[in-house]
């Protein structure tokens, strides 16, 4: 098959929404151009809207992946310049993650990628202005760093722990998750093995196919206290000992801060850590072959979770062994299994919000050939239709929901490089909405 003829066939896979549907309702604003880095980022606390403030905060990755944070004033309609917050060691890994406090002060986290785990905290509440602060919290070579605050003020903050660097007798593929919680606002921290006498909180050690590396795709909190947690497994595989040489299957479990405890869909509830044995008898969404399809890692780093009407559901993409379109799943549990199923072709899914109570979400996605502009699809009652298209100049690489967003700041999406050299940062930062 030509090259044209290929991407015709991934054209005509991906569904497009009604041409009376595309960017209707939604506005989008620049607050800086040609200034995003890429970035490993999961879709994950890229921002937050103060209400008392009546500002929303946006946190990305500039050049050599160096944090900043803009600040939108809803009053005037108007975007701050951007403050820079934390050097990124030149390194995808360290994207900046970022909530606030209960007592106002904005925390962003980074990853010192297999190093430390990074704060950095703003000087004054529901402000980005003045010198920031910046300490480490955690020394247990961390990676991906995943914070939310629970209803009762913790800041909790999951990340991957690289435990060959803390023990160089531990293979390379052993990277389980943890966690570190603040009760004070950010000022001190215990860690996860501290509460609860374990060395993880999720993972696995001696698996036979050596698959015990830990990628979240997503988590989720609620405003019940409830965090949806949807990952995959990576690992060396039967071959021996590598990092992140295949990804297999899908799992899913939630969090409850107030008793520290991991619960399957069905209910079993697993105690303060998920081992290999709870994660292959009651977390796994579906299993998938441990190949390379058409040389992408699959599943993909990126997965994503929600619930409706009590039930969780997790959306997540597949390469394709002949090297053709992403294939796109959305997997439901019924009340007593989960039912998978194919939805669409050739997208890459990288958020999505509930609507209508949680009755129907709204999926943002970028397509597989990187073309500008971000499509939106609806799921209710498990059906997928094309929605919006939202507009953008230039490719879109990380979207993510703005956690108590206020229209038009509704979505961060951070513009896509021109390479991965994170030097070069040409990406635009992006925030879409709707029009008030």
């Amino acid at each position: 098959m030509s090259r044209l003829s290929s991407l015709l066939a991934l054209l005509m896979l991906i569904p497009v929404a009604p041409a009376h549907a595309r960017a209707e309702g939604f506005t989008v604003q620049t607050p800086a151009t040609s200034v995003a880095a890429r970035s490993d980022r999961r879709p994950v606390a890229g921002g937050v809207h103060d209400p008392v403030a009546r500002k929303t905060f946006i946190s990305w990755s500039g050049r050599y992946e160096d944090n900043h944070v803009q600040s939108y004033d809803h009053r005037t309609g108007t975007w701050s310049a951007p403050v820079k917050v934390g050097e990124g060691g030149s390194d995808a890994h360290n994207y900046p993650t970022m909530v606030q406090a209960p007592d106002g002060h904005l925390l962003v986290f980074r990853g010192m990628h297999n190093v430390e785990l990074v704060m950095s905290r703003s000087p004054r509440p529901r402000s980005i202005e003045g010198a920031w602060t910046e300490r480490v919290i955690s020394r247990d070579a961390a990676t991906y760093p995943m914070p939310f605050v629970a209803p009762d003020g913790a800041v909790y903050v999951f990340f991957r722990e690289t435990s060959g660097d803390l023990d160089p007798s531990v293979p390379t593929d052993t990277r389980p998750m943890r966690y570190v919680v603040s009760h004070d606002s950010g000022k001190t921290w215990r860690t996860s093995r501290e509460l609860t006498g374990h060395p993880f909180v999720i993972g696995s050690t001696s698996r036979a196919d050596n698959m015990n590396e830990i990628y979240i795709g997503q988590l989720r909190p609620e405003r019940d206290g409830r965090v949806r947690i949807v990952y995959t497994l990576a690992g060396g595989g039967p071959e021996g000992h590598r990092h992140d040489r295949y990804h297999r299957n899908v799992y899913y479990t939630w969090f409850d801060p107030r008793n520290r405890h991991f619960y399957s869909a069905a209910g079993h509830d697993l105690g303060t850590q998920v081992d290999d044995a709870d994660q292959e008898q009651h977390l796994k969404v579906a299993e998938t072959p441990l190949t390379v399809p058409g040389g992408v890692k699959s599943p993909d780093y990126i997965q994503l979770v929600g619930v409706t009407a009590g039930r969780p559901f997790v959306l997540w993409f597949t390469g394709d062994p002949d090297g053709g379109p992403l294939h796109n799943f959305l997997s439901r549990w019924t009340g007593t299994r989960w039912e998978t199923r194919e939805v669409a072709r050739g997208l890459r899914t990288r958020e999505m919000e509930p609507l209508h109570g949680g009755t129907t979400w709204r999926v943002y996605a970028t397509t597989q050939d990187g073309a500008p502009g971000v499509r939106t699809f609806l799921v209710r009652d498990g059906r997928w239709t094309a929605d919006a298209v939202i507009p953008t100049p230039k490719p879109v690489q990380r979207i993510e929901l703005i956690t108590g967003f206020r229209d038009p700041a509704r979505v961060l999406m951070s513009g896509a490089s021109s390479a991965r050299d994170v030097a070069i940062a040409d990406g635009d930062i992006y925030v879409a909405g709707l029009k008030r």
